[in-house]
């Protein structure tokens, strides 16, 4: 891959996966960093690419993220700030964070439902990517999806 199609490319997908980070995070610098990160990385190994580059880079970055849950403590996220401080600039990229409590549930889930949700709801990815990105069965991601539904029905007042 060339300089200028990865940049290309990078440019493209950028607005998700900011948005995928921060909802995986609830940390808009947190989420930064670790884009920032999966950017590098990707980068690096930019010469092997083969494929999807959305999925692949979403891959990357979902790992820099498990990598970084690895290291340090996952950071309190604070369920009273408004949704402009965990997702940056509010853009219309980031208008699925508008609703408080969607935000607020989402937090309140466990991480690999909240990224089988994101990804499938709101990167309109199908279950078979998804499963890709997630290193695990379509089957697997299939019952995140139905369990996190049901978790996000607990906290959300209808």
């Amino acid at each position: 891959m060339t300089r200028d199609r990865f940049i290309s490319e990078v440019r493209a997908c950028q607005g998700p996966l900011r948005r995928f980070q921060a909802s995986l995070c609830g940390d808009s610098a947190l989420a930064d960093d670790i884009a920032q990160e999966a950017l590098v990385r990707a980068y690096v190994s930019s010469g092997r690419f083969i494929g999807n580059f959305k999925a692949w880079i979403f891959k990357i970055a979902y790992n820099c993220f498990i990598d970084n849950l690895r290291r340090i403590p996952a950071p309190a996220v604070d369920l009273d700030a408004p949704a402009a401080q965990h997702v940056a600039d509010g853009s219309a990229s980031d208008a699925s964070f508008q609703h408080e409590e969607l935000r607020r549930a989402l937090a309140l889930i466990p991480e690999k439902e909240r990224t089988a949700i994101v990804l499938h709801y709101f990167e309109d990815l199908p279950v078979k990517e998804i499963a890709a990105i997630m290193q695990a069965p379509a089957g697997t991601v299939k019952y995140y999806l139905s369990v996190g539904r049901d978790h996000l029905k607990q906290h959300i007042r209808l």
